[in-house]
């Protein structure tokens, strides 16, 4: 993965130039979907989670493809795997406290792990689909999960897998796997987010409004080994939702940073490239597509689908993302092992679509004159990219019309089955540098009644064969099966599940405050607040 802009930088205790401490603030267009850290699956909510709650493992504090390195977070040290890659073993550090004074012990983890389960976290089946024991926990079979024992004393903690799972490593240092004491409420505390291990603690929240973190004192104290403390003293974050008004405050210094989550309004994009350091493009890789529900007409038809594929005009969807969309048609995106480097099945991505072929397709379909409901969020670019997307449907034949909700509901909305969604917006930047991510979302065993993340409830038996072969090999290893996974991601391709239409750049984009030389855009965490310091 490259940036397009910034060195290589640790973020480790102070930096010898720049001020300590102060206050800053951060605007965002969308509020999170949680600050509760076994809830938060959003770039918004990850932001501020991850500066508060520390996993058993984590990632380097770094820019570029230094920051995807997996490192010891409250553990001692990497785990020790078996050969047969199903038994983790991890030893707790010694001396942690939450932010609350009360001591971290081992069992902690396994509450963790159980509370992220029960309160219904988006990412649940990478838990229940792997921990032994953790899918009988999660439909009340079980009181505890088998697969995670723990030992107080010594601090030891060992995980056993139903089946091997390469990128497991990965899914241990997920920030939604940052400890919680045990007894934390199994339920959504959003609104008085629950003590922690990190540089920061989440405090004076209005949900869906503002949210701000300050130092936590106990944290340096603990000396964690490359574990930023952080420079400021606090950082408010407040939800702007006009993206004009927000980034016009920041270019006009009434606020310190914009949310690299949002898109900076085409009309700025001038004025706000002219400011220098202030702002550069930041890469992660991502892809953003229109999910089919391939259970109900007429997307349970393959020429409806592909007729979807051909009729998109990737190059307008780019204008609507102010130029910071890379179009594109397949599942994997660049910097992911897979990404297919074959022609796009249903032309060149950067020319004009084959609407004639589109109508046609949904006319061989027996589909033409369907109703479609497409949803999406009511927030610039994304309201765009659906209002375009259901004229699309309109012009090939469909009778289709936007449906546009908060963004804060957004996602566990359509990921209900009640709701069962024909079609709609949908993203996915990587969770971790592994294709077996991004299958999350077209996994058979990913489909559940809440949270669900393969919005198209996707079951097939090619996919699932694949995904058995590939998904258990270690990711230190991946590049050694990457050929595997292209055949796998053209085959979906080809199948037409979802409609991707590329990949996003992030703005990195700071008021005159913020010395944008120390501020590290990670290739996890999104802006890494711990960087952040004043000239």
């Amino acid at each position: 993965m490259v940036l397009a802009a910034g060195l290589l930088l640790a973020a480790c205790g102070s930096s010898s130039s720049g001020t300590q401490g102060g206050t800053v603030t951060v605007l965002f267009g969308t509020a999170p979907d949680y600050l509760d850290p076994q809830l938060e699956y959003t770039t918004q909510g990850l932001e501020a989670t991850q500066t508060a709650y520390i996993p058993l493992l984590t990632y380097k504090h770094a820019e570029g493809t230094a920051g995807n390195q997996l490192i010891p977070g409250l553990a001692t040290s990497l785990p020790q795997i078996s050969k047969d890659g199903k038994t983790y073993s991890l030893t707790l550090r010694k001396g942690l406290v939450f932010s609350n004074g009360k001591p971290v012990k081992a069992s902690d983890f396994a509450y963790t792990v159980q509370r992220a389960i029960k309160v219904n976290w988006g990412g649940k089946s990478f838990l229940t689909n792997y921990i032994a024991g953790a899918s009988a926990y999660d439909t009340g079979k079980a009181s505890s999960i088998s697969g995670i024992t723990t030992d107080d004393k010594t601090g030891k903690i060992t995980i056993k897998l139903s089946t091997a799972y390469g990128p497991f490593p990965n899914i241990i240092a997920f920030p939604e796997l940052g400890l919680v004491p045990t007894g934390t409420p199994m339920k959504n505390l959003t609104a008085n987010p629950p003590p922690g291990v990190g540089p920061y603690i989440i405090t004076d929240v209005t949900p869906g409004k503002t949210w701000t973190v300050v130092k936590n004192p106990k944290f340096a104290k603990m000396n964690i080994p490359d574990m930023p403390i952080g420079h400021l003293d606090k950082i408010v974050a407040k939800v702007q939702s006009n993206t004009q008004s927000e980034a016009q405050q920041v270019l006009n210094n009434q606020a310190d940073a914009f949310d690299s989550g949002d898109t900076i309004p085409p009309s700025l994009v001038p004025q706000v490239e002219a400011t220098g350091d202030r702002f550069r493009k930041g890469t992660i890789p991502s892809t953003f597509y229109f999910f089919m529900n391939v259970t109900k007409p007429p997307f349970n038809n393959l020429q409806a689908r592909q007729a979807v594929n051909y009729a998109l005009d990737r190059r307008a969807l780019q204008r609507l993302a102010s130029g910071f969309l890379q179009p594109g048609c397949f599942f994997l995106p660049e910097g992911i092992p897979g990404h297919p480097t074959s022609p796009c099945p249903y032309g060149d991505p950067n020319k004009a679509p084959d609407l004639a072929k589109a109508k046609q397709l949904v006319q061989q379909s027996g589909t033409a004159g369907t109703s479609v409901t497409v949803w999406g969020e009511n927030r610039a670019p994304r309201k765009q990219y659906v209002d375009y997307y259901a004229d699309v449907l309109n012009k090939i034949g469909y009778k289709a019309t936007p449906k546009l909700i908060s963004d804060t509901v957004y996602f566990p909305t359509i990921g209900n089955a009640k709701t069962a969604p024909q079609t709609g917006f949908a993203d996915w930047l990587q969770d971790f540098p592994s294709p077996s991510d991004f299958y999350l979302l077209l996994d058979a065993k990913s489909i559940q009644p809440v949270n669900n993340e393969n919005f198209g409830n996707v079951n097939d038996p090619f996919i699932q064969k694949q995904l058995a072969k590939l998904n258990p090999v270690p990711s230190t290893e991946v590049n050694s099966v990457a050929g595997d996974w292209q055949k796998l991601d053209e085959y979906v391709a080809k199948k037409a599940y979802v409609a991707v239409y590329g990949s996003e750049q992030l703005p990195v984009f700071f008021g005159d405050r913020i010395d944008p030389s120390t501020a590290i855009f990670h290739p996890i965490f999104n802006s890494d607040w711990t960087s952040w310091q004043l000239k």
